[in-house]
C-alpha cells in the first residue's frame, strides 16, 4: 500500500529537476543557409606554343625565336595588349636516335619550344584568337580556361542571400517549436565560398576559328552557419 506514495514522490522530484536540466542547454536555433549565383565568364586564358626542330641547338633556338616572334606580332595585330600575353615556358632539349642495342643513343638533333599564356578579356573573341595563333605558326595550342573576374562582388551578393535563407529556415523551426527568434548569436561561413566550375578547362581546337567555343557559366556557392537566440512567444 506504500508503493503509490513512493512513486508519487519520485515523480515530483523529476518535475523539480526538469528546469535545472533545461538550463544546461543553450536557448538557440542553429541552421545553415545556402545560396548559388551563376554568371557568364568575362575572361578566357589560352596556352599556346611553338616547337622547332633542327640539327644544332643554335639552329633550333634561332628558328624557335623567329617563329614565336611571328606569333607575338600576330597577337598584337589582333588587338591583344602586351600585358595580356606572357612567356610561360622555354625549353631546349636534345633529340636521341632510336637505339635497340641497349647502348648510349646518339644525339641527332635538338628541339626548342616556347610557350605563351594569353588572356582574352572579351570571350567572344576566343575562337578568333585561336585562329590567329594557328595561322601565325603556333603548333601546340593548350587548354582554355574561363573565369569570372568580378567573383568577389557576386560572392557578397550570395552571402546576403545565404543569410536570408538561414533566417527563413530558422523561422520555420521557431514556429514549429512555439518560440520566436531573437538576435543572431553567431555567423560563420562554412568551408569558404566555392566556385563550382572555377577555371573550367576545355580542349582548344587546332582548326580554324569556325569551331565553336562555348564559355558557359560559372556557378558560385556559399554556405553560412547562423545561430539565433530564442525566446517564448508572447501570449
Amino acid at each position: 500500500m506504500k508503493k503509490p506514495v513512493v512513486l508519487a514522490a519520485l515523480f515530483a522530484t523529476t518535475l523539480l529537476a526538469t528546469p535545472a536540466l533545461a538550463n544546461d542547454f543553450p536557448s538557440a536555433i542553429s541552421v545553415s543557409g545556402e545560396a548559388m549565383i551563376s554568371a557568364a565568364p568575362d575572361l578566357a586564358q589560352i596556352d599556346a606554343g611553338v616547337a622547332s626542330d633542327a640539327k644544332s641547338a643554335k639552329e633550333a633556338s634561332d628558328a624557335n625565336n623567329a617563329a614565336m616572334g611571328k606569333v607575338l606580332l600576330a597577337l598584337k595585330g589582333a588587338g591583344v595588349a602586351e600585358k595580356d600575353y606572357q612567356t610561360s615556358r622555354l625549353s631546349l632539349q636534345p633529340q636521341y636516335a632510336t637505339n635497340r642495342s641497349g647502348g648510349a643513343s646518339p644525339v641527332v638533333g635538338f628541339r626548342a619550344s616556347n610557350r605563351v599564356t594569353v588572356k582574352i578579356r572579351d570571350v567572344t573573341k576566343v575562337a578568333g584568337i585561336i585562329d590567329t595563333l594557328v595561322n601565325a605558326g603556333a603548333n601546340d595550342i593548350g587548354n582554355i580556361s574561363f573565369e569570372v573576374t568580378q567573383a568577389s562582388k557576386l560572392l557578397d551578393d550570395a552571402r546576403e542571400q545565404a543569410v536570408a535563407d538561414a533566417r527563413r529556415k530558422a523561422e520555420i523551426y521557431a514556429k514549429a517549436t512555439g518560440v520566436t527568434l531573437g538576435a543572431p548569436l553567431s555567423v560563420s561561413e562554412g568551408g569558404g565560398p566555392v566556385p563550382l566550375f572555377k577555371a573550367r578547362m576545355a580542349p582548344a581546337p587546332m582548326a580554324a576559328a569556325t569551331a565553336a567555343v562555348a564559355p558557359g557559366e560559372e556557378t558560385l556557392s556559399v554556405t553560412v552557419n547562423v545561430s539565433w537566440a530564442i525566446k517564448p512567444k508572447e501570449q
